[in-house]
């Protein structure tokens, strides 16, 4: 890495989570030059239905930090 990237790097390590979960995307975006439309189109769908399942009580969600948690064991488990 140049000089540049390493104090980037340095500096974005040093902010909390959230913030960097919000630069991360913005980076990802924007390497994102061909926008499939009908990708969006049915990621959009697929938002729609998942959430009307959720507000008709179909689904339990399960908090990020319980899944995490799951997440973290199955590693410990398989390694």
């Amino acid at each position: 890495m140049n000089t540049t990237v390493e104090k980037i790097m340095t500096q974005a390590l040093q902010i909390p989570p959230e913030e960097r979960a919000v630069i991360s995307e913005q980076l990802l975006s924007s390497l994102e030059t061909v926008i499939d439309l009908d990708v969006e189109v049915a990621w959009q769908e697929e938002i729609q239905r998942r959430l009307r399942e959720v507000d008709k009580g179909n689904v339990v969600c399960i908090p990020w930090e319980v899944v995490r948690e799951r997440l973290r064991r199955n590693i410990v488990a398989t390694t």
